[in-house]
């Protein structure tokens, strides 16, 4: 998908599809900040995977029965929400559109559905949890600074988050060769060989420049770097996180944040069975969008065994390679809780803001929606791998 290109797609009203909202995004930022929400590691194969990996199932579906009371909703860490449908936490959003995370607060507020602030969001805890009242949790990065690492877990305490999600595949950075070519920091440092590219973007850049000063607030009480310093993503992970991060750390977080607790980058029965022995309420599918190890299995293809080992004990949520509403029911048909996603959103939001995150979900809904008529369920509790042939 990443080398391709459709040239027809120029407004908001061209975007039809989630692919489309890749395209507006990748006219309208400096290459250095598309290139970083679109690249993944090294070869990028496990980036692509992801989404691949859902072709190799087909739907096979139910007709004649009358599908016609479709009910959507569901519970997910003891949260209702309109749909299986989550918007995962991803970091520096007000890089990608000046509206940043609140303009997906918003919308996930609207549509009632999870989403999550990253540790290295550019909007507060604090602001998340006063301002928006759907369900949401606070993605943690486990830093060496055990001061920050503490208070991450009382801000999210005092902003009443529904959930923490401990991140367990970043305890070193992936390569992330495509921030290297073009030399994308946090903040964006101007160098000679990109400046070409911020002056022919000016309306990112005008804002950038001249709105709400660029900050990490949930980090830069404790650290420089990111706020007032700019570094890679990949040189913020390797010297910032703690790659010492094991099962006794996770617990200890658990047991000190006191609430529903999920770990993200769940990739192999043995870790999932050791999550539920853990007692953790839910667990990721993730690889991290393809952007840590490159050459790893996509989230889908490892689904099944993982649901099959610990699905009775924990929620099973399917992060990754989500860019159709097909894909969602081919998640839930395998025994996934929910689907959820990051580039399924932050292409919109980086094409228009609110108003293209506004109908990204509005797209991916009336896919959802369709295609649970088109299987003839009323409710996803009634989509079963009956449903699934496999190629």
């Amino acid at each position: 998908m990443r080398d391709r290109h459709d040239y027809s797609v120029r407004r908001l009203s061209d975007c039809h599809k989630i692919a489309d909202f890749r395209e507006l995004a990748r006219r309208r930022l400096p290459f250095p900040v598309f290139n970083y929400i679109d690249g993944a590691a090294d070869d990028e194969a496990t980036k692509d995977r992801n989404t691949a990996a859902f072709a190799d199932v087909d739907l096979l579906p139910d007709v004649l029965v009358g599908a016609d009371r479709l009910d959507l909703s569901t519970t997910i860490m003891g949260r209702e929400t309109a749909m299986p449908l989550m918007l995962s936490p991803t970091a520096l959003q007000r890089i990608f559109h000046w509206q940043g995370e609140r303009a997906v607060a918003a919308v996930a507020e609207r549509h009632n559905l999870w989403f999550g602030i990253s540790s290295l969001s550019t909007v507060s805890i604090e602001e998340v949890g006063t301002r928006w009242r759907g369900p949401k949790m606070l993605q943690y990065y486990y830093h060496k600074d055990r001061g920050l690492n503490a208070a991450l877990v009382e801000r999210a305490q005092a902003a009443k988050f529904d959930a923490v999600t401990l991140t367990v595949d970043t305890v070193v950075s992936g390569n992330r060769e495509r921030c290297k070519r073009t030399g994308f920091t946090t903040p964006p440092r101007f160098t000679p060989s990109n400046m070409l590219s911020y002056a022919m973007h000016p309306a990112w850049a005008l804002n950038f420049l001249f709105r709400e000063k660029f900050d990490l607030p949930n980090l830069s009480t404790h650290v420089a770097a990111g706020s007032g310093q700019a570094i890679s993503i990949q040189d913020y992970f390797d010297s910032m996180l703690d790659p010492s991060l094991n099962w006794q750390a996770a617990e200890q977080l658990r047991d000190d944040w006191g609430g529903k607790f999920c770990l993200k980058g769940i990739m192999s029965v043995g870790d999932a069975r050791r999550a539920a022995d853990m007692g953790v309420d839910a667990i990721m599918i993730s690889n991290h969008g393809g952007r840590q190890l490159d050459g790893g299995r996509a989230p889908f293809d490892q689904l099944a065994e993982i649901v099959d080992a610990v699905g009775d004990r924990v929620e099973v949520i399917l992060d990754g390679g989500v860019m159709r509403g097909s894909h969602v029911v081919k998640a839930l048909s395998m025994g996934a809780k929910a689907a959820s996603g990051g580039r399924l959103y932050l292409y919109a939001l980086a094409a228009a803001g609110e108003a293209g995150a506004e109908r990204a979900v509005r797209i991916l809904s009336d896919e959802i929606t369709r295609a649970m008529h088109l299987m003839g369920k009323t409710d996803p509790a009634e989509l079963s791998r009956d449903n699934l042939r496999f190629r």
